[in-house]
């Protein structure tokens, strides 16, 4: 399962990646293509040295020292060994909506911030599931996955926008004599401009969802048990609806319960359906009696 959502994933991001660059060659032709590529790599590059500050700073996450939080240092310290990558830094967000994120462009740059709501909530066990979940996003470098897909994605819709009001506005312009064709091509073109940001937003939301699954299944293997991040995700998606967090949409997608509750379509969603993924854990346990 490890492996096909790893697949999944790359199958996604290269589709993602050819989708941004066939709308700049419909917008500039082969010249079009090329600068879209560039402008790809150079927003790749941006998200993947600015992402975790920009998650850290739009959360209102503090750091918080071993002395201020010993346990929540401990904590993260021994499942860090067990998950065999670097401690990282640890933050605290000040809210009672229990959730909790990862961020960080790899292992040796990670983050991981708790809010103040999730450790009254949470036992410790289950908070140590929760923990390990966001120490297998940095372990998998899913923050930096996400951030890309995301740019992309954004940079599909900017593009698209820009490409159809040119189209709209150059069809104004064209002769009578080839106002047929001009209208048809139009058409055709507008379509494309309205349905590029849409594979554009789905794609974004699948990588998403198949990343969760990967730190579900990583978390469990880091604890060396799939029952308390279950227990713990049954508590944080009842809370969720009944505390609201003032969260941003651009950040949303990093929690391990999305905090913006609303009646998205599974295609919209940045994460898997709860109890699909509480289902999974607890099946997890039951083929590893380790784990049970």
């Amino acid at each position: 399962m490890q492996m096909w959502n790893t697949f999944k994933t790359g199958i996604l991001l290269a589709g993602l990646t050819g989708l941004f660059v066939v709308i700049g060659g419909l917008l500039g032709g082969q010249f079009g293509m090329i600068i879209a590529l560039v402008f790809a790599v150079a927003m790749n590059m941006g998200a993947w040295w600015f992402s975790d500050k920009l998650a850290l700073k739009m959360s209102g996450a503090r750091e918080v020292t071993p002395e201020e939080a010993p346990e929540l240092h401990e904590m993260v310290a021994n499942l860090s060994l067990r998950a065999e990558i670097p401690k990282p830094r640890v933050y605290v967000i000040e809210t009672d909506t229990p959730n909790a994120f990862a961020t960080g462009r790899d292992p040796a740059h990670g983050a991981v911030a708790v809010t103040t709501g999730i450790e009254r909530l949470l036992t410790r066990d289950e908070l140590a599931g929760v923990i390990a979940h966001e120490l297998a996003h940095i372990k998998h470098r899913d923050t930096l996955i996400s951030s890309i897909a995301a740019s992309i994605a954004g940079a599909v819709t900017m593009i698209a926008d820009m490409a159809m009001w040119s189209m709209i506005f150059s069809s104004f312009s064209s002769d009578d004599g080839e106002e047929s064709g001009g209208l048809a091509e139009m058409f055709s073109g507008v379509l494309m401009m309205v349905l590029a940001p849409i594979a554009a937003m789905i794609i974004q939301m699948a990588i998403s969802r198949s990343r969760e699954y990967l730190a579900d299944e990583g978390g469990a293997n880091i604890l060396g048990d799939a029952l308390p991040l279950a227990s713990a995700l049954e508590k944080l998606e009842w809370a969720a609806g009944r505390v609201p967090m003032q969260a941003s949409p651009a950040t949303s997608h990093l929690y391990i319960i999305n905090p913006l509750v609303g009646g998205f379509g599974n295609l919209f969603r940045t994460h898997p359906q709860t109890e699909e993924r509480i289902a999974r854990l607890r099946a997890m346990a039951s083929r590893n009696p380790m784990m049970a």
